[in-house]
């Protein structure tokens, strides 16, 4: 049949797409490799011959199928944007991750919210890597190139969505509407028609608009946050990629200074994205902050943590020839663990623990897959014989099938622990090692204890984070620990002590050994000043976090005078240590920003000060399960100046999104102290997509010192506090009553007043003015005055006054013949009120400030490193 108002020529160029993409990757993969096996089989004396027509053919085959994979990504992203930008809802990707009222840049935002459209970003960034490495990686082309290829391929799998005996292989982005089993549940999802009746022809006429973008994402870090957390990802595939190519040609340690620029640049890019989603989180959701120790927000934090301790045991061995195989182990893993992360969130294992995570799509074993299959390449490569590798890959196997179809409890873990030990073993038996112990006053030692440090803080977040895994694949039912924020802060305040201390005191240390007086000389004035720094800070910074108690307090101190020793330590070392060379000055830079970095979380959170402790009397019921306390919660009756901290703060009003249920509420703050006043418009909502409740965007008041950061935790639900009550006049006396649900009012007086002093009020008018006496059921008693206007032309005009402790609205509307007619009306909905949480977070510039000073200073490395490596190469050849 053919179906009136479906497009189906973009599905079917696309998926033709993804089909290529798949195909030419696996060409790309295999014609890398045999260039790679040609070069050793044509090779003498452990040199590959990479330049013979051999293997030099299958590198063009490689290159040329490649680049039709990376312009068949491109030609895909171009088709889904045309296909969103023009509101094609026939395609299941579009109608479920768009709307026709989202701005373009968030039209742009759609095609990475979903599963295959973050694979596919994923993809095209490792593409883009791939074509730098064919341009600039020279004899490690091939078989880096082999791994990026074959990581191509997987990736590709997840977008395939085909069917091989019975079994799904990935999800299809171009999937129709109408074969993707939405609509069989059309009318949950407001779409209108018959889902009991055969579809129809003309069905897409009821398709009116899209399921939208998740409301928490429409913001503008969505655009950008995404496609640089993911090249961040998709770095990563680089130190890995030198690592496994030089265990599989037993070039244990020429990868080294090809790998140095990557790792640094992959170190950099992938940091930014990670703290992008801090800024978004800090500046969108209302977590209280930057960092929740969210799940995924961890998942993506550990591969982080490994690759920079890879990058100091790279380091390391660079300089003084220890630490290789921590190397090749952290590198390795650091991959590893970004695929982890991925199926952490794609899996929907983390659905309940987790605002950012995906619910489960069906892709949990291809997911599992992708990571046995990596974790088993690095020692099937690191095996000598062929024999040997033909024996790790078949036990790697017979676990992974093992793993699938045996219904064993933590049979999947065994089978990945099995892989990581393997792995671990044939990296010992085949990378070598210096058999002399470190000094203790070296350089190199204390850096590898810094890197242990970083690696150990990464399995201690892991074991948390993967509790839910843990739980899936043991059949457990181990909860979370009961303050789980508190646990990671208590070990990581520990663990910025250490590394701040080890970051200021490595760089002055030399490789080898160290004189002690050597080091007393170079460090001692800089220790000098930290210390008196420190003691300012401490003395007068009114660090007070007590909320987890003293010890906890001590703890944050000692980070705090910590840190500051970093920042001064590495920066004196640019003068005393490099003597000013700023090409060199990379290191150096990257670990003041880090100090930057440690001092401003330490300060931002160890003096945040909640504003909004509750003056007003009102309290809100957030129920048993929420983290919200009433008492931090001040809620606002509009028009109503309230007491907050140092400020006045009056709720003005709201403004509501012309396309979406989405409310701006105005709260103008006046300080006290100083007279200055200013606006802030969080927003917040009821999430109209799967109605899971209060959903908030905060907004903040910045200064150079510290912000000013407000969100809404409660508010009306404006569907519900819609004003339907009706007034009734009453004709009443003066001294006669009228009784309402609560009570009744008492007509007390009624007289006539000139010369009002009203404002809009001319001398000639006149006015009648009804005192009401109010009495509640309560006990409580009220006053209240109404007004009737009349100019000297003879327009009548009345104000109404609302009481709003008793819900009522009244209106003074005639004074005739002794007698008053007073309309009152009584409505639940006369109360507009909102509820703010408010923090103070002092000096948090000086984190986003230290994330930018570390980026430049890896920057810094990375391009000294380049250079290096060039002149290297021009030594060699003359």
């Amino acid at each position: 049949m053919d179906y009136i108002g479906e497009n189906l020529l973009p599905g079917q160029v696309g998926h033709l797409l993804i089909v290529l993409s798949f195909v030419a990757s696996i060409v790309a993969t295999l014609s890398y490799f045999m260039s790679v096996r040609t070069a050793q089989l044509k090779g003498q004396g452990g040199v590959l011959a990479f330049a013979n027509p051999e293997s030099t053919a299958w590198k063009k085959l490689a290159r040329y199928a490649f680049i039709t994979q990376f312009l068949s990504i491109v030609t895909i992203f171009g088709l889904l944007f045309y296909m969103v930008f023009n509101h094609m809802f026939e395609y299941h990707y579009v109608w479920k991750h768009s709307s026709r009222s989202l701005e373009v840049k968030y039209l742009l935002a759609c095609i990475w919210e979903g599963q295959e459209g973050s694979t596919l970003l994923w993809t095209f960034w490792h593409a883009v890597l791939g074509l730098v490495i064919m341009r600039r990686g020279k004899d490690w082309e091939a078989p880096v190139m082999t791994v990026i290829s074959f990581t191509q391929v997987l990736l590709a799998a997840m977008v395939l969505g085909i069917y091989i005996f019975g079994y799904r292989i990935g999800i299809n982005p171009f999937i129709l509407l109408r074969d993707s089993g939405v609509l069989d549940n059309a009318p949950a999802l407001h779409i209108n028609f018959d889902v009991t009746q055969p579809l129809k022809s003309d069905f897409m006429l009821s398709i009116k608009d899209g399921n939208d973008l998740n409301p928490l994402l429409q913001n503008y870090w969505m655009v950008i946050h995404p496609p640089v957390l993911f090249l961040g990802f998709a770095s990563t595939l680089l130190p890995f990629a030198f690592a496994l190519s030089g265990l599989w040609l037993k070039k244990n340690d020429q990868w080294i200074n090809a790998s140095l620029p990557w790792t640094l640049f992959s170190v950099a890019i992938f940091g930014i994205g990670i703290m992008m989603g801090a800024a978004w989180a800090y500046e969108s959701l209302n977590f209280g902050g930057y960092w929740a120790w969210d799940p995924v927000e961890n998942a993506s934090l550990v591969p982080w943590l490994i690759l920079v301790a890879g990058l100091h045991t790279l380091l390391i061995y660079k300089h003084s020839g220890y630490s290789l195989r921590a190397t090749y182990i952290f590198f390795l893993l650091g991959f590893i663990f970004v695929w982890y992360s991925t199926f952490l969130t794609k899996s929907g294992i983390l659905g309940e623990t987790s605002v950012h995570a995906f619910t489960d799509t069906g892709l949990n074993v291809q997911l599992f897959l992708c990571i046995y299959v990596f974790i088993w390449l690095a020692p099937v490569a690191a095996a000598k014989t062929f024999n040997e590798k033909v024996l790790i890959g078949l036990a790697g196997a017979v676990l992974g099938i093992a793993s699938y179809y045996l219904s064993v409890p933590g049979l999947p873990m065994f089978a990945i622990l099995a892989g990581v030990i393997t792995m671990v073993v044939y990296i010992n038996k085949q990378v070598p090692t210096v058999k002399k112990e470190e000094d203790v006053s070296s350089r190199e030692f204390w850096m590898f204890i810094g890197s242990l440090v970083f690696f150990l803080s990464a399995l201690v977040i892991t074991v948390i984070t993967s509790l839910p895994v843990f739980n899936s694949l043991f059949k457990l039912n181990q909860a979370q620990p009961e303050n789980v924020e508190f646990l990671y802060n208590q070990i990581h305040v520990l663990v910025a002590v250490v590394i701040a201390v080890l970051t200021a005191v490595s760089q002055y240390l030399k490789y080898k050994h160290t004189p002690r007086a050597f080091l007393l000389k170079k460090l001692g004035i800089p220790t000098l000043i930290a210390a008196v720094f420190a003691t300012l800070v401490l003395a007068f910074g009114n660090i007070n976090y007590i909320k987890e108690g003293m010890g906890f307090l001590v703890q944050i101190w000692i980070a705090v005078a910590a840190s500051i020793y970093a920042i001064v330590a590495n920066a004196a070392y640019i003068w005393v240590g490099i003597k000013g060379n700023m090409k060199m000055s990379g290191g150096s830079i990257a670990h003041v920003g880090f100090g930057m970095v440690l001092l401003g979380i330490l300060l931002s959170s160890g003096k945040k000060e909640i504003l909004s402790y509750n003056t007003s009397g009102i309290h809100i019921d957030f129920g048993k399960d929420s983290t919200q306390k009433s008492g931090e919660n001040l809620t606002l009756v509009k028009g109503v100046p309230m007491q907050m901290g140092g400020y006045d703060v009056t709720f003005m009003g709201d403004s509501v999104h012309p396309k979406k249920p989405l409310t701006f509420f105005k709260v103008d703050f006046k300080n006290k102290a100083t007279g200055e006043e200013f606006r802030l418009t969080p927003n917040s909502f009821i999430n109209y997509k799967n109605n899971e409740g209060l959903m908030s965007n905060p907004s903040s008041r910045h200064y150079l010192t510290h912000d000013v950061f407000t969100y809404i935790s409660a508010m009306a639900d404006p569907e519900k506090n819609k004003d339907t009550a009706r007034f009734v006049d009453y004709v009443r006396g003066i001294g006669d009553t009228i009784f309402y649900s609560k009570g009744y009012i008492l007509i007390e007086n009624v007289v006539a007043a000139d010369n009002l002093p009203l404002a809009k009020a001319a001398k000639e008018d006149s006015a009648i003015l009804a005192t009401l006496n109010i009495h509640a059921q309560t006990g409580s008693r009220y006053t209240t005055d109404l007004l009737l206007l009349k100019d000297a032309r003879g327009n009548v005009r009345s104000n109404q006054d609302t009481l709003m402790a008793e819900s009522l609205v009244m209106e003074l509307r005639n004074w005739q013949n002794g007698k008053a007619t007073i309309a009152m009306k009584e409505s639940n909905s006369v109360l507009d009120w909102i509820t703010l949480k408010a923090y103070k977070f002092p000096f948090i510039n000086i984190l986003w400030a230290g994330i930018i000073v570390t980026a430049i200073g890896l920057f810094i490395s990375m391009f000294y490193r380049i250079g290096q490596n060039r002149r290297n190469k021009l030594k060699k050849v003359e």
